[in-house]
């Protein structure tokens, strides 16, 4: 049997400029195409294994946390790109140790956040 991700939906507060900041970030599109929902309803990130981030606009956002594995070029093209757009980065989950990376479990990782506060983590190895 074979169990994988298909979609996780975000809350927003604004679910296109969310989408936006997350897509810019990581170097993906935005779409408003949902696999069973009407087009615009969420405001879609697909990623390279096929599934997908759907964006809902929501009065009451509770912050997640989502950790996205890449490659070593990879990680580098988006720290790049946080960088280039002052998005603050951390070592560390609670963000004590801004402008730093991590070496857990002999990779890179990083953190950071978006406006509705999800916690969003990259890194090389697990």
């Amino acid at each position: 049997m074979t169990i994988r991700i298909n979609h996780i939906l975000l809350p927003a507060r604004d679910k296109d400029a969310s989408a936006r900041f997350l897509a810019d970030i990581l170097g993906c599109e935005v779409s408003d195409k949902s696999a069973g929902a009407p087009s615009g309803r969420f405001a879609v990130i697909r990623l390279d294994d096929g599934s997908t981030l759907d964006f809902a606009e929501m009065e009451n956002v509770t912050p997640v946390h989502i950790a996205f594995e890449v490659t070593e070029d990879g990680f580098d093209a988006i720290l790049n790109r946080l960088t280039a757009n002052g998005v603050t980065y951390s070592a560390d989950p609670r963000h004590r140790r801004q402008g730093e990376i991590n070496a857990n479990e002999g990779g890179r990782g990083l953190y950071f956040q978006d406006s509705d506060g999800h916690n969003f983590e990259l890194l090389t190895k697990v």
